[in-house]
């Protein structure tokens, strides 16, 4: 790519219309937003079950995140199959196997062992099927069009896990725990369909990838396991996967102290639920703001002020602030978590194109499972110090990490990379002209 395209594509300012114009884009954020719905659904779900046949919040917390923590050895193990088998398949049958688990877990009365068992080997497969997902999209849109695809599914993965969660209550009070699991096995059902109807028959790298190639021939496994350490030995890959990581996982860590910070500060029944709704609605709001009125130069330029943003506010909670003022500062917050759209751009050009799938995947899987790890780190914190200095110690760690990026982060495009080589890998980048998103 010459750089006059290249900076055309930098200065362009898409539209979501123009975005959901694209039918494969638009058929893939409408069944991941049902999905998304049903994950809530199954996942509330499942927990309430567990806990009604065990009385045990220990099982039942394990069976809310049961469904996390295995999607980083998933990526580990399998994520190069994202990049080495039909998307269309990928996906499809990524919806039936959680279509498969939901009904199993409704209709027959397994051990707690055995229930936990099935989702966490689903969770297993979660990274492939995302990963072939998240490269479609990369391969479906191009430039800033790209950005504000990733911006939607942001907004619709905060409404859709809202509206699940809301569902899942209702649905388990008229229907109970087990026909809610088959409501949301119905919704994976019609995702699964949809993609299989209506996507078109693609294979591995359609525009222009050389697969597997420079993944070498050996099995699922050893690609993968090999392909997750050509990654990772890249500084560029390396460093962005961590500036998407370390930010959200801080700030899911102070999510998880708001109900223990309300119950000290005697604040009002039901204020802890106003509270923990602050950060999505800050985020839905950054994300809309951010991705639709401000040039894709300009985001870029805003990532390290907007992870700012993150961090300042939770060291306000240092002084132990009311209600009012935790709820303005918790807004703040998820604000700044639009940062990770001005990353989007730097983070496609980073991957070679043949590993653009694994490296989603890897990139999906080490977010949740750093943010499942957050809240029991910053716990042991509370525990010392209280929920306010806690939370106040996550803010510290996302300015620091702001601090970090600051040193890298260039305030111009950088320049993308070329595939894997199947030579000798020093661990240094090697530049190109042509992004890997055409």
């Amino acid at each position: 790519m010459t750089s006059t395209v290249k900076s055309a594509q930098v200065s362009h300012r898409s539209t979501y219309r123009e975005v959901l114009a694209e039918p494969r884009f638009r058929l893939l954020f409408s069944t991941r937003a049902v999905a998304i719905t049903a994950d809530a659904l199954r996942i509330t779900t499942f927990s309430v079950l567990v806990f009604s046949s065990t009385g045990s919040a220990l099982l039942s917390a394990v069976a809310f995140g049961i469904g996390f923590i295995p999607q980083l050895f998933g990526s580990l193990l399998l994520g190069s199959l994202a990049d080495r088998l039909p998307p269309r398949t990928l996906i499809s049958g990524g919806y039936a196997l959680t279509c498969a688990a939901a009904l199993l877990l409704a209709l027959v009365r397994m051990p707690i062992a055995a229930s936990l068992g099935v989702v966490a080997l689903v969770a297993l497969a979660t990274p492939v099927f995302h990963g072939a997902s998240s490269r479609m999209v990369a391969q479906s849109l191009e430039g800033d069009a790209y950005v504000l695809g990733r911006s939607l599914n942001n907004i619709a993965s905060c409404g859709a896990q809202l509206f699940g969660l809301a569902l899942g209550g209702a649905v388990v009070a008229v229907l109970g725990p087990h026909r809610a699991l088959g409501v949301s096995a119905i919704l994976y059902f019609g995702c699964a369909l949809a993609v299989r109807i209506r996507l078109p028959r693609l294979q591995p790298g359609w525009r222009g990838g050389t697969s597997d190639r420079a993944w070498g021939d050996g099995g699922a496994v050893r690609a993968s396991l090999h392909g997750a350490g050509l990654l990772l030995r890249r500084r560029r890959v390396r460093r962005l996967m961590l500036a998407q990581w370390l930010p959200p996982a801080f700030a899911a860590g102070a999510e998880g102290l708001i109900v223990a910070y309300a119950g000290e500060h005697h604040f009002a029944p039901g204020w802890y639920a106003v509270l923990m709704g602050c950060l999505p609605a800050g985020m839905l709001v950054g994300d809309l703001l951010v991705g639709r009125l401000l040039l894709p130069a300009t985001r870029e330029r805003l990532v390290v002020p907007l992870i700012a943003l993150i961090g300042l506010p939770m060291v306000g909670f240092a002084a132990e602030p009311g209600v009012g003022v935790s709820s303005c500062l918790l807004l703040l917050c998820g604000f700044g978590l639009a940062y990770g759209l001005g990353l989007q751009r730097p983070f496609l050009d980073a991957l070679p194109q043949d590993g653009q799938g694994q490296g989603f995947g890897l990139l999906g899987s080490g977010s949740m499972t750093l943010q499942g790890v957050g809240p029991v780190c910053l716990g042991s914190v509370a525990a010392g110090i209280g929920t306010g200095g806690a939370i106040a110690v996550a803010g510290s760690g996302v300015v620091l990490t702001a601090s970090w990026i600051l040193t890298w982060h260039p305030s111009t495009s950088p320049v993308p990379v070329p595939a894997y080589s199947t030579g000798p890998e020093n661990g240094t980048e090697q530049h190109a002209c042509g992004s890997p998103a055409q």
